[in-house]
């Protein structure tokens, strides 16, 4: 396996650690799906949960990813979650997602 795969596992696993942690119990990693990809966590329905560890940080083409995976898996929504330099707390990583995902979201909890 390549240091670049090895890394990605290792963050994929981080974050389904820390959802089941934070009470999200049947999250998992996807096997890989090439063309079809739906995302690196399933198991929260009509969410796709991309996970990236880069040194560089390149957010319009990771959103363009989600936006492909949110389509292939038919889901609500979806999130990217990366890795923070330096912190191994996936507490401490960031989500990022398109405004207009943001927004749906903050409709949906009633702030419209």
């Amino acid at each position: 396996m390549s240091k670049s795969k090895q890394k990605g596992t290792a963050a994929e696993s981080a974050v389904v650690k820390y959802l089941r942690e934070n009470g999200f119990t049947q999250v998992e990693r996807r096997a890989l799906q090439g063309s079809q990809d739906k995302g690196d966590v399933s198991g929260i329905i009509g969410l796709v949960i991309e996970v990236k560890d880069h040194k560089t940080m390149t957010l319009g083409q990771w959103m363009e990813e989600l936006k492909t995976e949110i389509e292939n898996d038919n889901a609500e929504t979806g999130v990217v979650i990366h890795k923070r330099r330096g912190k191994g707390d996936v507490g401490e990583w960031y989500a990022s997602m398109p405004v207009y995902i943001y927004l749906q979201l903050l409709r949906d909890l009633g702030y419209e």
